[in-house]
């Protein structure tokens, strides 16, 4: 697939195909979003060949030269998400023509916004990993928000319990 004269229908086709087939299959969506441990090098692999798909598409100029592969992950985490949940007067399929509609180059295309520099000493989320903004009381925070705060008490008080 990676060889083939229309490097951009074949990424479409394959970004479409991934949604599809993990919509009906919710151990594979589960595995996508990260909700299951997967297999060793699953996701690298998965990661990994929609990169090739997605440079070459960009070469042919099918996909915006501004988006990464993060961006992609992530939009496709979003349009799996958006699919599942769709209700009945939106079409099967419709929030993936939307996805693949972002990618396109175009004349009308939202400039995106830069990638946050990376920063050396910022403290993150002992939940998440995200950022965790400095505290106004002076002391460190651990957690980036209320729900990650949440989320890791719940998970103590479930290893207290054993269960």
């Amino acid at each position: 697939m990676a060889h083939a004269d229309d490097p951009g229908a074949v990424f479409f086709r394959y970004l479409s195909a991934v949604v599809r087939l993990s919509v009906r299959n919710k151990g594979l969506c589960d595995a996508l979003e990260g909700s299951l441990e997967p297999s060793p090098g699953v996701e690298e692999g998965f990661r990994e060949a929609l990169t090739v798909l997605l440079e070459r598409a960009q070469q042919a100029a099918a996909v915006r030269k501004d988006v990464t592969i993060d961006d992609v992950m992530a939009l496709l985490m979003g349009c799996l998400s958006m699919e599942q949940r769709r209700g009945p007067a939106v079409a099967p399929g419709r929030m993936t023509a939307l996805l693949c509609d972002s990618l396109r180059p175009g004349r009308h295309v939202t400039k995106l916004p830069p990638n946050p520099a990376v920063r050396r000493n910022e403290t993150g989320c002992a939940a998440c990993g995200g950022p965790v903004r400095v505290s106004r009381t002076g002391r460190p925070a651990r957690y980036c928000g209320g729900a990650c705060r949440q989320r890791a008490h719940r998970e103590r008080a479930r290893a207290r319990t054993g269960t």
